[in-house]
């Protein structure tokens, strides 16, 4: 199998967990060149995680003839930039999330790869997790029936580097931040080929001294007549929260990703680092055993380089980054207008989307609306008449 050798923007926090992921299990893959704002912190990253050149040199970085693929773990601002660049350069691109400020910006990384033929992938991590990846094959086979309603959730106590606080360096606050995750975690579940409509947004700052939101909550109608809703915030206490649920016709699913999934201990001590966005060091803690592999980086590079291998898209394109911009960028029109805002997207996908089905079950020329076994062996009908809409109930005696 080819092995990739590959250049990595940004020594950040997102480049730490790359580099973790990449270098972890003897994986082939290998960071070759490393490139940070200055030379300083390029070559501690490069000692740190055994790669061979470090620079503050970014055309050179990108254009290394040594490397095959270019990351881009750098701020939001930069994207643009270093995707046209890789793009030029014929090197496939894999860009962290989002993928730009605005689907505006987006948009044009997505016509420089595009233009260039070069592979490119969108590094949405959340939809890689094993229990996401589980949970979306559970749906594909039916178990759930059609998925009615999609509810993600991340909040945390603020992200840890100074350029997230700024508005226009990120783009926005908490909703570009971690809205990104949750808006493609919901149209996996409701389909990706499920046009996104429009969306109903608020935001506000509720604690920071930012010109940015620092919490926000949003519904988003699909085409089929599905609801997604997302909850972000950069002002949550105790950890970082990560849960999602998937509500359908015929069952459920409650996702629990960093927070009360099964792993809790206590100290009085302190034993050191417990978490990403972990608050405290004693106490009851939440510890996470493997993270890179818990919050999708393991699954997302397998299938980022199989795909580039095989000559396939990955599960994550650029296209499904420029939906998401869309979807955010309605997010924050509504958040201003205080209405439901239109998704202003170039829409792809021509698989027709069937609507949600709506066929009840009949009984005595009834609809049933609702049936359920009570206490004395009894069993409870809520019927429907078809012709004036009436609703009645009766019960029978099942002894």
């Amino acid at each position: 199998m080819k092995s990739h050798s590959i250049t990595l923007l940004g020594t950040g926090l997102i480049g730490m967990f790359y580099a973790m992921t990449l270098h972890g299990h003897r994986g082939r893959d290998r960071i070759t060149t490393v490139y940070s704002r200055t030379r300083e912190r390029a070559e501690a990253f490069a000692a740190q995680w055994g790669i061979t050149r470090a620079t503050n040199d970014l055309k050179a970085a990108i254009e290394d003839p040594e490397t095959d693929t270019v990351i881009i773990g750098l701020p939001n601002d930069q994207h643009v930039q270093a995707v046209e660049r890789a793009a030029a350069a014929g090197k496939a691109v894999l860009c962290t999330k989002p993928l730009g400020r605005t689907a505006a910006e987006a948009r044009q990384m997505l016509e420089a790869v595009e233009r260039s033929g070069v592979f490119a992938g969108y590094l949405e991590d959340l939809v890689y997790t094993p229990k996401t990846l589980k949970a979306l094959e559970s749906v594909e086979a039916g178990a759930l029936g059609d998925v009615l309603w999609v509810r993600s959730r991340e909040t945390h106590p603020g992200p840890h580097s100074a350029w997230f606080w700024d508005a226009h360096v990120a783009g926005g606050g908490a909703i570009i931040d971690l809205g990104c995750h949750c808006a493609e975690i919901i149209r996996n579940f409701v389909g990706k080929n499920n046009r996104p409509l429009e969306v109903m947004c608020w935001a506000d700052t509720l604690v920071h001294p930012i010109a940015a939101e620092d919490n926000a909550i949003a519904l988003i109608r699909f085409e089929n007549g599905a609801i997604g809703q997302f909850e972000v915030s950069w002002t949550f206490r105790g950890g970082m929260d990560l849960r999602d649920e998937v509500a359908g016709t015929n069952g459920t699913i409650w996702l629990n990703h960093f927070l009360r999934t099964g792993f809790e201990m206590f100290t009085a001590a302190g034993g050191g680092y417990v978490a990403e966005k972990a608050e405290t060091e004693t106490g009851w803690l939440f510890p996470v055993g493997d993270e890179v592999h818990e919050l999708g980086y393991n699954h997302m590079f397998t299938d980022m380089f199989e795909a580039m291998d095989s000559n396939r898209a990955p599960m994550e394109t650029f296209y499904d980054g420029y939906v998401v911009n869309a979807i955010l960028d309605a997010a924050y029109r509504s958040a201003r207008s205080r209405r439901w805002e239109a998704v202003e997207v170039e829409w792809r996908a021509t698989e027709p989307i069937k609507p949600l089905r709506r066929v009840a079950q009949e009984i005595d020329g009834y609809a049933l609306v609702k049936e359920e076994r009570m206490h004395g062996d009894k069993l409870k009908q809520i019927l429907s008449d078809k012709a004036t809409g009436r609703i009645i109930e009766r019960v029978i005696d099942l002894q």
